[in-house]
């Protein structure tokens, strides 16, 4: 009786929300999607003109490869114009309205990309010289060895003088001189654009091997001519990346290395977060992230008080010291992640197909890679396993066990593997893959954190000490909201997001660098951190809308949201209860209405 009461008190809630347009059309359960083959079309050919146009121009820093990808943009935009968007159907406005999304992203990449060079040009007087004869190449205009050869031996004076100004900007100002070492005005350079700027001389001396190989090959005037400066200007620009990189940025390559990042402020936030289809502020989006930490925090407490502890770092510390000895870490995952798996397949949660259970394996991090990825991660169908090695310090030894213990891996298995990134990634290899280009973390790192969410309203944590394993994670994604947004807003340093991290979650300290290494160096979009427990929030409250309201079933909703690709949650909102989107749509969902 109490299951029939459920059912029709479902069916008057799923009534009630067509009648008040939460869902509109006919909703198949699972949802039928009606692929539009000329908008699939127009994404495939844009993104092979797009992918087209990066090989071709793929000199690093250059305004003609940025002039192109604007051509490129503004063509996009024509034609999407030119769409008669009332003949599409459900998934052809999602996908016009990821179009247009993406097209506007890409125009402030390159604005953002300009801005950058602005703040390096004067510090990388080169830059144009290589720039030019790579791309003279790619015209296939020849080449002219003697000058070629007069541009690479002038590279030495310029670093020299530029090294001159910049060695003088460094002094206080009343002890500079009027013009700098070899003369020029002296030259002030912040460590975060020091760090820039030797990522770029990397990037451009790779462009001018590639110019040097190909010509060296078959023109033995041009080796006769080039062959020594071209050596010499290699040299120099390596010893001017050293320069930048050690000298001004501090970066040595070593555990104390100085953690620099590149705060993009308010109002590059704001846009990142439209991009993303996010209608929120960075303000509010912090108070989420406290507010998520808070109950992480009591909850935490709960289970500390299970076993005996008044307060829950000790409980904590008590979960940490379970872990396992020297090479039994990789049969622990293996059995962690087979439970896992077990888990959502005997509840039918979801679709598993045979072969991805099949195909996922097992690799060691080495001790570099563990500089920045402390924890376990998915590679290409693998569970990267971080666990000390053996030419680690003693200390880091010790930290790494803790930080890897048995019930913090217990929960990272389903996250990486299955339910998580290894079968979302089996799918988007198979289910329309066209919109691989439209690519976001709040999906693809939002499903992984959900099911950490949905597994702990599962029961996944039957014990006090599974629960602490899930709960210190979970606590991590709402800390990395609080920490990476007050970094990108200018309201918190690096050394104080480690403190929080060590302080306010219980990291160990080197886990806890490793991760605010990651956080800021650059490898991700500033809003990657935040996309974890946000795009969690998001799955959560989209399957109050399909699943509790009786829309669907939980298995048809899972694996619905795998079939659309990896896309803004919202759009799958709009794909999932068939909304009759606008081509001007812009993001207006209020998921979070605690």
């Amino acid at each position: 009786m109490h299951r029939l009461n459920r059912s029709r008190t479902a069916r008057h809630i799923a009534s009630a929300l067509i009648a008040l347009g939460l869902a509109t059309g006919a909703l198949a359960a699972p949802p039928a999607f009606d692929d539009n083959d000329s908008m699939r079309t127009f994404i495939e050919k844009y993104s092979a003109d797009e992918r087209a146009i990066g090989v071709f121009y793929d000199a690093a820093w250059s305004e003609v490869a940025m002039a192109r990808r604007e051509a490129l943009i503004a063509e996009g935009h024509a034609k999407l114009a030119a769409v008669n968007h009332g003949d599409l159907g459900r998934s052809g406005r999602v996908d016009y309205l990821l179009m247009r999304t993406k097209l506007e992203s890409d125009m402030n990449e390159i604005e953002q990309q300009r801005r950058q060079w602005d703040q390096m040009r004067e510090i990388l007087p080169f830059r144009d010289a290589i720039v030019s004869l790579e791309e003279q190449r790619s015209r296939l205009e020849g080449v002219d060895a003697e000058e070629a050869a007069s541009f690479l031996a002038g590279f030495k004076q310029q670093i020299k003088e530029t090294r001159g100004r910049i060695e003088e900007g460094k002094k206080p100002a009343d002890q500079r001189k009027a013009a700098g070492a070899d003369g020029g005005s002296p030259i002030e350079v912040s460590p975060v654009v020091a760090k820039r700027a030797a990522r770029a001389v990397d990037e451009l001396r790779s462009t001018l091997r590639q110019w040097n190989e190909y010509f060296a090959q078959y023109i033995p005037e041009f080796d006769w001519w080039v062959s020594a400066p071209y050596a010499e200007a290699q040299r120099e620009l390596d010893q001017y990346a050293k320069f930048l990189r050690e000298n001004i940025a501090g970066i040595k390559g070593q555990p104390e290395d100085p953690l620099i990042g590149d705060p993009i402020g308010r109002e590059k936030l704001v846009q990142d977060l439209a991009t993303e289809w996010i209608d929120y502020t960075p303000e509010e989006i912090v108070a989420i992230g406290e507010r998520e930490f808070a109950w992480c925090e009591a909850e935490m407490k709960k289970a500390a008080s299970e076993l005996g502890y008044d307060n829950w770092r000790d409980g904590l510390e008590h979960v940490k010291k379970l872990h396992v000895g020297p090479g039994e870490q990789a049969a622990l995952t293996t059995e962690l992640t087979r439970e896992a798996i077990e888990f959502v397949t005997s509840r039918d949660m979801l679709t598993v197909p045979d072969l991805a259970n099949e195909i996922w394996r097992q690799t060691m991090l080495s001790a570099d890679s563990q500089r920045t990825l402390p924890f376990a991660a998915y590679g290409p169908q693998a569970f990267l396993i971080a666990y000390p090695t053996s030419g680690m310090a003693h200390d880091d030894k010790l930290m790494s066990m803790r930080g890897n213990n048995r019930y913090f891996m217990r929960i990272v298995a389903p996250h990486e593997l299955i339910p998580g990134h290894h079968l979302q990634s089996f799918f988007a290899q198979r289910e329309r893959t066209y919109r691989r280009t439209f690519g976001t973390p709040f999906l693809v790192e939002g499903w992984a954190l959900y099911w950490e969410m949905t597994l702990w309203d599962a029961g996944y944590g039957a014990t006090p000490e599974q629960r602490i394993g899930m709960l210190f994670w979970r606590m991590h994604r709402a800390a990395r909201i609080i920490v990476s947004m007050k970094f990108q807003l200018g309201e918190m340093q690096p050394e104080e997001m480690i403190d929080f991290l060590v302080d306010r979650v219980g990291h160990e300290r080197l886990t806890a660098t490793s991760e605010v290494r990651r956080f800021i160096g650059g490898d991700y979009g500033p809003l990657y951190q935040i996309a974890y427990m946000i795009g969690g929030l998001q799955f959560r409250a989209l399957r109050k809308e399909c699943v509790d309201s009786g829309l669907m079933t939980e298995k048809e909703f899972h694996d619905s949201i795998l079939k659309c690709g990896a896309i803004p949650v919202e759009l799958i909102r709009a794909e999932l209860l068939n909304q009759k989107l606008g081509p001007e749509g812009r993001t207006s969902w209020k998921w979070d209405a605690r």
